[in-house]
């Protein structure tokens, strides 16, 4: 089995990374911190500072200067469950979950129900022909077999997930392309000219970043850009349903504006903001970005030079690459729900004691966006950086299992006291945890305080 270091070279130099650079890293503390028996601390760990050292790799070609970069596995665990710890004025988050939402049985197997949206919960309900009531979905579940009703929720519109075990998952038409990609895909897609770095103290001073995502991955890699300096503006709709707390959480650091892409106004307006942009970062499905006119290849037609960055929940290649989802469907599918129940001696599905393919997936965007844009400055050309759920669901996997790790305890609140700071916000006071990446000379903090949705313009800031 891998070591954590050994892993982060891993990763590392896949993308790029000069192998000398990693001296600069220390990743300290033992691995056994949630009760699991997939290695979700090495995960977090690893996944925080390889976004930490490509920081500290482009401050030293803007500025010269080298320094350390130090990761404690704990501080990452607690970071990569950030959601759960925040408070606002002192409050803990409300419920999660959608009333309906969760686990059912099926004919044949387990299902999981994605409803925290209003359009989701009424799509699954419209295919079981019933009322969004646990019972009568639960009712309604025993007439269907797991992956019928999952093909037919996805065909009108709904999110959910067939339970399978690793193996069945693998033998899929969909895992098999999946296997031939890599965790972190930087990919050239046009000519420009390098961008000169602008002046600034930070190593993402001046760097300009449109974060178009929702709910944790793509929001997480905008907040990791921002801990570093980075100017980055969230857009969302008026209309586009959202999950408030996640929205407080993944938003220190940015600015919030509004822009309505369903009109050609509002997609003139977010040109605009392209066309100044450094590095564009979005987790639409292709044909439905491509469809407003800001594919990869349109992007770069818009702005050659951007750094391009895609989320997806099932990776770029093979059927299900159109296929939406969230990390507790991609759990479900791909087989960590069954292998924690097995391992649990539970009969149906166990979840992983963090959201964390969401996480470590926003942190591989950062790093994939910090990469392409150190490249792009030294060599030209506009790039584009794909990651995935089930991408980095397959690497976590293939970290290698821990005997008993479910036996080991979760973390109390005395443990993550130490990483919690209190900044003041656009909501009141926020408890929430502190970047886990320490950089010596550049150290991670979020210059802007989190702030509602389209509390700003859609503009850059001036000098910025």
């Amino acid at each position: 089995m891998q070591s954590t270091t050994e892993i982060l070279a891993d990763i590392w130099t896949s993308a790029g990374g000069d192998p000398a650079a990693l001296a600069a890293v220390r990743l300290s503390g033992d691995e056994a911190q949630l009760p699991s028996s997939f290695r979700a601390a090495a995960a977090a760990g690893v996944s925080v500072a390889v976004t930490g050292l490509a920081a500290a790799e482009i401050w030293k070609l803007r500025s010269g200067e080298g320094q350390d970069v130090a990761v404690d596995l704990r501080h990452a665990v607690v970071e990569c469950r950030s959601e759960r710890y925040l408070r606002v004025d002192g409050k803990p988050p409300p419920p999660a979950w959608d009333a309906i939402a969760g686990v059912y049985k099926a004919r044949d197997g387990f299902v999981r129900l994605h409803t925290n949206f209003p359009h989701h919960r009424e799509a699954v309900c419209r295919v079981l022909n019933c009322r969004p009531e646990r019972d009568e979905v639960q009712a309604a579940l025993m007439q269907w077999d797991g992956e019928a009703f999952e093909t037919a929720a996805y065909a009108a519109g709904g999110l959910v997930a067939f339970m399978r075990s690793h193996d069945a998952w693998s033998a899929t038409p969909h895992a098999k392309a999946l296997a031939q990609l890599p965790l972190i895909s930087i990919t050239k897609i046009g000519e420009a000219a390098p961008k000169p770095w602008p002046a600034g103290d930070r190593p993402l001073s001046g760097i300009r970043v449109l974060d178009l995502s929702r709910v944790i991955a793509g929001p997480v890699a905008g907040r990791t850009l921002a801990a570093h300096g980075g100017d980055v503006l969230l857009i969302s709709g008026p209309d586009l349903p959202a999950i408030p707390w996640l929205t407080i959480d993944t938003g220190r650091g940015k600015l919030m504006g509004f822009v309505d892409l369903k009109s050609e106004q509002g997609r003139g307006v977010l040109r605009d903001l392209l066309k100044e942009a450094d590095i564009f970062s979005q987790g639409y499905r292709p044909r439905a970005i491509a469809g407003l006119g800001f594919s990869p290849e349109q992007a770069a037609s818009i702005n050659p030079g951007i750094v391009y960055v895609t989320l997806s929940a099932y990776g770029h290649a093979g059927p299900w690459a159109e296929r939406r989802g969230f990390d507790s469907l991609v759990q479900t599918t791909t087989g960590f729900n069954h292998a924690e129940g097995q391992a649990a001696g539970v009969d149906g599905p166990k979840e992983l004691p963090a959201q964390m393919l969401d996480h470590a997936t926003g942190y591989f965007m950062a790093f994939g966006a910090m990469m392409a844009k150190a490249r792009q400055a030294r060599e030209g050309g506009s790039w584009h950086v794909q990651v995935s759920l089930a991408g980095t669901g397959r690497w976590l996997w293939n970290l290698g299992r821990v005997k008993d790790g479910l036996a080991i305890p979760d973390l109390k609140a005395e443990a993550v006291t130490p990483f919690i700071e209190e900044l003041p916000s656009g909501f009141g006071p926020l408890q929430s945890v502190r970047h886990a990446a320490q950089m010596s000379k550049t150290p991670a903090f979020w210059a802007r305080p989190a702030m509602p949705l389209g509390s700003h313009p859609p503009k850059w800031p001036e000098g910025g």
